[in-house]
C-alpha cells in the first residue's frame, strides 16, 4: 500500500485591515476600554445584503477571531464564506468618515452603496 502526501493550499486570510482601518479600530477600542470589532453580513437592502459592524465584549461561540496589524477583529461565523478575502478600509472625505469593504465575493452594489450582492466563496 502506497501513501501519498498532498500539499495543502494555504488558507486565504479571512479579513485584512488597511493601515487606516487598523488605526481607527485601535482608537475606538482604546476609547471603549475593551472588546472587539465584529464584522459580518446580513440580509437586507435593495441588492440583497448589507455589511454590518458592531463592537462586542467577546466573540460568540463559532465566531472566527482574526488578528491583523496588532488588531483583533471577530468575524461572524455565518459571514465567513461571504467575506473571505475582504479588505476593510477606513476612508475620510469632506462629507463622511466610514469603514468600507473591498470584497472579492461582491458581485454588485445598489446605487447608494449601502447594499451589496455577495456570492459565497468557492474552494
Amino acid at each position: 500500500m502506497t501513501t501519498t502526501t498532498r500539499t495543502r493550499r494555504p488558507r486565504p486570510k479571512l479579513v485584512t485591515l488597511t493601515d487606516e482601518a487598523a488605526t481607527r479600530v485601535r482608537e475606538i477600542l482604546d476609547e471603549r476600554g475593551e472588546g472587539y470589532l465584529r464584522v459580518g453580513v446580513k440580509n437586507g437592502g435593495c441588492a440583497g445584503m448589507e455589511y454590518m459592524m458592531d463592537y462586542v465584549a467577546k466573540p460568540e461561540k463559532f465566531d472566527e477571531v482574526v488578528e491583523d496589524k496588532d488588531v483583533q477583529i471577530v468575524v461572524d461565523a455565518k459571514a465567513v464564506l461571504f467575506i473571505l478575502g475582504s479588505v476593510v478600509d477606513y476612508e475620510t472625505t469632506i462629507l463622511h468618515s466610514r469603514f468600507t469593504f473591498k470584497n472579492p465575493n461582491q458581485t454588485d452594489a445598489c446605487g447608494c452603496g449601502e447594499s451589496v450582492t455577495i456570492v459565497p466563496a468557492v474552494f
